[in-house]
């Protein structure tokens, strides 16, 4: 009787579910705080960290379902999948926050950025930031798709180098 071998799948949707909800909660938090405009590189890093953790827990769950085997193709199917399960629950609260909660996010968003950029870029005169906030502006849904490539390619990454690290073939025999 042959072993039914665990499907890639089920453990990127459980994994990417608990990451998008701890991603949730982490934006929520950073709402709460008043720190959901800064993107520093503490933020970044901890944001990181948690996917990176995540994803290394379902591989390793997977691994371990599978009998203690794992392939690189495998270890990427998972870790890609967790990447973009939870990248869709991120960026679905990401419209509702700037769309329902906060309204009034891009433009208090543009108002800090231009302040940063007018600070380090001196010579930039207010028609030139203007054009460029009209271009950001008309272009923002491209924050959405960008995202999702984006959060993939961190799946991909850390897949990969999960898979190479955590492999094992089973036996030909």
């Amino acid at each position: 009787m042959e072993e039914q071998q665990p499907k890639t799948g089920k453990f990127a949707l459980n994994y990417g579910l608990i990451l998008g909800v701890v991603s949730i909660v982490f934006s929520i938090m950073l709402y709460t705080q008043g720190m959901h405009y800064e993107m520093s590189t503490p933020i970044m890093i901890i944001s990181i960290l948690l996917t990176l953790v995540v994803i290394l827990l379902g591989v390793m769950a997977f691994k371990k379902a599978n009998g203690g085997y794992l392939t690189l193709g495998e270890a990427l199917k998972v870790a890609v999948g967790i990447a973009l399960i939870s990248t869709i629950l991120s960026l679905v609260y990401q419209f509702v926050l700037i769309n329902f909660i906060e309204p009034d996010f891009m433009d208090k968003a543009m108002e800090m950025a231009k302040v940063k950029t007018m600070a380090e870029n001196p010579s930039i005169t207010e028609e030139q930031w203007q054009q460029g906030a009209e271009m950001q502006k008309k272009l923002g849904w491209l924050r959405y798709p960008i995202g999702l490539i984006m959060g993939c390619l961190i799946g991909l990454v850390i897949g990969l180098i999960t898979g190479l690290i955590l492999k094992k073939s089973k036996p030909e025999y």
